[in-house]
């Protein structure tokens, strides 16, 4: 009995140090390479990512954004974004805008925007929140902020 208890151990040991598969290993990398992490972000970080953003769209330093500063994708929005409609957006104007988008995607009104919102809010054609990946990397000057 004991000496087919130490032929299992002997066996467990050998299959244990072959390691997986190639076809296992191959799947694995695939799984890694296409692995997306959760989105979480809370309202004080998204807070940041938007002073950050402004800062970096602002690329005269001039403390707003002008039509010739916003991105393509939010030119549409331009006018909506400029509440006193005086040709130039605020830091406070663009602050309030891009946080009631974050308030409107969370749902559950924790303060924090899941990979679920984000995607139902992606499902309705709602603007989506900006990433890091997405702001601009400097303000115009070659300078990162």
């Amino acid at each position: 009995m004991a000496k087919t208890g130490g032929t299992a151990i002997v066996a467990a040991l050998l299959v244990a140090a072959c390691g997986p598969s190639p076809e296992e290993k191959a799947e694995t990398n695939a799984a890694i390479q296409n692995f997306t992490p959760p989105f979480v972000m809370s309202r004080l970080d998204f807070g940041g990512v938007v002073e950050r953003r402004f800062r970096r769209l602002d690329r005269n330093e001039d403390d707003r954004i002008d039509r010739s500063e916003i991105s393509p994708r939010l030119a549409p929005r331009f006018a909506k974004i400029d509440t006193n409609g005086d040709g130039g957006i605020s830091n406070e104007e663009w602050s309030a805008w891009m946080i009631a988008r974050f308030d409107k995607q969370d749902e559950n009104r924790d303060g924090t925007v899941t990979s679920q919102e984000r995607e139902k809010a992606r499902a309705q054609q709602e603007i989506d929140l900006p990433t890091p990946a997405e702001e601009p990397a400097t303000n115009g000057t070659g300078v990162r902020k």
